[in-house]
């Protein structure tokens, strides 16, 4: 194992759409706009700032639209937004998105459970969203869930994980997840999945977006930098969580990856306090301590 880590990486800040989504008090269109511009300021170049489901199915993101038309646009940053069907992607248009996602399973189960349908049905229902992405020159990103591990069946395999790989990339996807939906993944594991998906598709461009349910994300992530991967997306304040795992506390932490790549010399261009700022205005919203270690650790310095 060739153990050169990137010099570089990119953080994809999702906290306010996959972190906020499942919380269950309606969140102000203001406080996520507040949220946005804070992670905006703090240097992201890449943010996921809303979805663009049915509100019937995803009641938090149902003030998208307002969210989007509120926030304060840095040059050059890029705001993604999820896309399920092609309603969703004229929204995401209308909205001014820079780039929309599309999201398939590599676990036929969590596949038939969710969406009633096979994953090859799955990805073939997004082939219009990818072509009218294209159309409008809009950024296309393909996140595969459940790629360590299914809440329903177990075990997954990385020549299924390659396999959806290689489906989104024939879509036309820039950039491709390898998500850790329910946090099972461990570092060994990791290495195995990255490096088969790595055949299918260029290393620059995979991604690696991990839960912490049981405490694997940092390591998960490390593992990752190890085989080359040099993007990964993270959750301010750790917020989120997964529905199908309980007791998951969601995304790794933004505040700790950051704090990770800070000692490993690995440049990202964010204000790790900043983000610690951004972090603690949320959870202060939401009534509740962050989840990030490295980012209450950080407050508790600053007020001894």
């Amino acid at each position: 194992m060739n153990a050169t880590l990137p010099k570089h990486v990119k953080i994809v800040e999702v906290g306010p759409r996959d972190g906020l989504q499942n919380e269950k008090e309606t969140i102000p269109a203001e406080v996520k706009i507040e949220l946005v511009n804070r992670l905006t300021q703090a240097g992201f170049a890449n943010i996921e700032a809303a979805s663009f489901v049915s509100p019937k199915w995803v009641p938090q993101m149902a003030t998208s639209a307002e969210v989007m038309a509120g926030i304060t646009r840095k040059p050059g940053v890029v705001y993604s937004v999820l896309t399920p069907n092609m309603k969703g992607f004229e929204a995401a248009l209308a909205a001014g998105a820079d780039e929309v996602v599309i999201f398939g399973s590599a676990s036929e189960a969590f596949s038939q459970k969710n969406i009633n349908c096979s994953i090859a049905e799955s990805i073939e229902r997004f082939r219009e969203v990818a072509q009218a992405a294209k159309q409008h020159r809009k950024r296309l990103r393909g996140s595969i869930s459940c790629s360590f591990g299914c809440p329903y069946q177990g075990q997954v395999s990385p020549d299924v994980v390659a396999d959806v790989v290689r489906r989104l990339r024939d879509l036309g996807c820039d950039e491709i997840d390898i998500a850790d939906t329910i946090g099972v993944g461990t570092p060994h594991q990791v290495h195995t999945v990255m490096q088969r998906a790595a055949q299918e598709f260029p290393l620059a461009q995979l991604s690696g977006h991990f839960h912490d349910t049981y405490g694997q994300g940092i390591g998960n992530i490390y593992a990752s930098l190890e085989v080359g991967v040099a993007i990964f997306h993270a959750s301010v304040a750790g917020l989120g969580g997964c529905p199908y795992a309980k007791g998951a506390t969601g995304n790794v932490a933004t505040e700790d990856v950051l704090f990770l790549m800070q000692g490993l010399g690995i440049e990202t261009g964010i204000d790790l306090n900043a983000v610690v700022d951004a972090g603690q205005f949320i959870s202060q919203h939401l009534g509740r301590k962050a989840v990030s270690r490295a980012g209450n650790a950080i407050v508790a310095k600053r007020a001894a």
